[in-house]
């Protein structure tokens, strides 16, 4: 994958907490960074998607809702026994 250097200013705070982040995750800065700018991408076309099913199907119900974010608590939990990781 092809690599460019860019430049950007972030308050002096956030950077230290990402270098820290970073470090104890063992990995370099730049890729902590790329990594959270690529879930903000993920992020933004799921929203898309989902607008786009709305607009045909209408509003989620409050009912799908529910079952949505108890499907999602649900793979969270998976997800944290599983790496050994502790909620926060």
């Amino acid at each position: 994958m092809a690599t460019k250097k860019v430049t950007i200013t972030l308050d002096e705070s956030l950077v230290e907490a990402l270098a820290g982040a970073a470090e104890e995750e063992g990995i370099p800065l730049s890729r902590l960074v790329a990594g959270a700018a690529e879930r903000e991408l993920r992020l933004r076309a799921s929203r898309a998607v989902i607008q786009e099913w709305q607009a045909e199907h209408g509003a989620f119900t409050p009912e799908e809702l529910a079952a949505a974010r108890a499907d999602l608590a649900a793979a969270d939990a998976e997800y944290l026994s599983s790496s050994g990781a502790s909620a926060a």
